[in-house]
């Protein structure tokens, strides 16, 4: 066995364990806390135990309609397409490429292999960088599932949405004035092992396959591509909500008031824990959520903004497509843009 086809055996075992520890939990925790055994359980477990199956029982409709969206997206609409609406001019394309993102629902793990293959078919870099960062958080299932988790604030639904449409078209200015006169910043050699599932249909070739194909087969190749999507973004909710379970039930309150209260702190450790987290931006609104009678709504939107533009998983993909200096930049940007844009926020809307 070789040891990428090890890595990927031993996450898929990751993800059916962590399904799996859902399922026991969902199934027999009322069994569990009506027994004699709950005396015997701490009662910090059991609320970990509430907080993590309340988490992951909301996001899951949302997962479930986003890995189908983008199931679809992947296999029939093509690069050809999308470039079709952008404009020639470097800085106007900005724009709508910030606003395509708005329809078309794809994850911070589905887009950047989507957004490599339009490079490589011709869209400008910085284009793609735009639609590499809009994407995952205008489109419509995270603006439902925002809409869900925080339907008693809605002032961080538009803030998340209006803030990621504003700084994806900065980041993109930026990268542009930086790489213009370098914009081949793609890998000749393509690391498969990092390059993730969702590399499915790499070409244009690919994609005349899928059309000519009967409709029994395009049915099952929309299934299959969904179900290997929700196992992978599953695992990574279910990891997220129990640990965001963890801090909330274990982490001492005295200490989550300093450090939420502030604004400069609060920010700086839920970007951390957006990063850390790797969280679907499909879902990552109920974790946060979950945080919000701790931490102020400025950090909240900070966890809203950046997890999505930038995260662990994401971060190993970006390497694998695009050259070190390149992603150390886009990082460096992301990074300074959310913060100093959220900090500034801080005081005039949230």
């Amino acid at each position: 066995m070789k040891p990428s086809q090890g890595k990927i055996i031993g996450k898929d075992l990751l993800g059916l364990g962590l399904l799996l520890l859902f399922l026991i939990l969902f199934l027999f925790s009322d069994r569990v806390s009506t027994s004699d055994y709950a005396e015997a359980l701490p009662s910090a477990w059991i609320n970990v135990n509430t907080i993590f199956l309340s988490i992951v029982l909301e996001a899951i409709p949302f997962i479930l309609l986003g890995v189908f969206a983008s199931a679809l997206i992947q296999l029939y609409v093509s690069e050809e397409t999308i470039k079709r609406f952008l404009p020639k001019n470097a800085w106007v394309s900005l724009v709508p490429a910030a606003m395509l993102g708005a329809i078309l629902p794809l994850c911070e793990c589905a887009i950047v292999p989507v957004v490599r293959r339009l490079i490589k078919k011709g869209m400008p870099l910085h284009v793609g960088i735009v639609f590499l960062v809009a994407a995952p958080i205008l489109n419509p299932v995270v603006f439902a599932s925002t809409y869900y988790a925080f339907r008693t604030n809605q002032t961080i639904l538009y803030t998340r949405m209006g803030l990621a449409f504003v700084l994806a078209i900065i980041i993109g200015a930026i990268l542009y004035s930086i790489f213009k006169s370098r914009p081949n910043q793609l890998r000749s050699q393509i690391n498969v092992s990092l390059a993730n599932h969702h590399v499915h249909l790499d070409g244009g070739e690919d994609l005349k396959q899928v059309k000519k194909a009967s409709v029994l087969t395009q049915l099952r190749n929309t299934m299959y591509h969904a179900v290997d999507e929700f196992f992978m973004m599953g695992k990574y909710l279910i990891l997220g909500a129990f640990i965001a379970a963890l801090f909330q039930t274990f982490l001492d309150r005295s200490l989550l008031e300093t450090i939420g209260g502030n604004e400069y702190s609060s920010t700086f450790v839920m970007m951390v824990f957006a990063y850390l987290l790797s969280l679907c931006s499909e879902a990552d609104a109920f974790v946060a959520s979950s945080f919000g009678s701790s931490f102020t709504d400025a950090s909240l939107v900070a966890f809203l903004v950046y997890g999505p533009m930038l995260d662990l998983k994401n971060t190993f993909m970006l390497f694998a497509f695009f050259k070190v200096r390149f992603v150390l930049i886009f990082m460096v940007t992301v990074t300074l843009c959310v913060f100093t844009a959220v900090i500034l926020l801080s005081g005039w809307i949230l």
